[in-house]
């Protein structure tokens, strides 16, 4: 059951254009960064990103999209990237715009085997336009599908190499759910340790949602608005 694979170039040797990938991480905390990078390399177009934002102008995700590797986004938040406003407003990108409580419940419901559910967020907006609505309870709610992907690229602190994992802070935001959204889950981690190392109550995710894991290199983790307070 040993999962490890060498790099991410070997990892995600499978992948092919048009494919529905997860990315897990919130801004650019948490991304998978050598995963992100092998697949600037491989230069596949037509590709589906599921991912709370799409990183900055030039950093995370938005290196994808700026190459043109990206033809739809569903997140929740567009802000800190000039080109996907760009390519949204111009209409060069598919964007679904889910509500961030939302479009986590629809993560998660994918990896539990829950196809839909209702939810009162979005009702009376363009959230809900063409969509199902019932009044629950005295709500009225919009029905909303669960999301799944052919890959979901996950970044964790430590893992072993049956692919238990541990996430730090909040670079845990989306990974520990994609993780197990998806038909194969990728990790990479800083530290992979030996089977036994990680207490068993420490574990974010079990290794059954992880199929392939490796320890990534060059970590940059920027940071996308440095406030600093002014020294007296």
């Amino acid at each position: 059951m040993n999962k490890v694979y060498d790099n991410a170039e070997a990892a995600l040797h499978d992948i092919v254009p048009g494919a529905v990938i997860m990315s897990g991480g919130f801004g650019l905390c948490g991304n998978p960064e050598n995963c992100i990078q092998q697949l600037a390399k491989l230069g596949h177009k037509e590709l589906t990103i599921i991912s709370n934002n799409c990183g900055t102008t030039d950093q995370g995700l938005g290196i994808l999209l700026a190459r043109g590797q990206v033809k739809k986004m569903i997140s929740s938040y567009v802000g800190e990237n000039k080109i996907f406003a760009e390519q949204f407003l111009s209409g060069e990108l598919e964007v679904e715009l889910t509500p961030q409580g939302t479009l986590a419940e629809r993560i998660r419901a994918g990896g539990a085997g829950i196809e839909a559910f209702f939810t009162p967020t979005g009702y009376g907006t363009k959230v809900a336009e063409g969509k199902e609505t019932r009044k629950i309870a005295g709500k009225e709610c919009v029905l909303e599908m669960a999301l799944r992907a052919d890959v979901a690229i996950i970044k964790a602190w430590k893992g072993d190499r049956w692919g238990n994992l541990v996430f730090r802070k909040t670079a845990r935001n989306f990974n520990s759910l994609m993780a197990a959204a998806a038909k194969v889950t990728i990790v990479e981690v800083e530290e992979l340790v030996d089977l036994g190392d990680l207490a068993p109550d420490e574990i974010h995710t079990p290794s059954v949602y992880v199929q392939r894991i490796f320890c990534g290199v060059n970590y940059e983790k920027p940071i996308e608005q440095r406030t600093t307070r002014p020294r007296s």
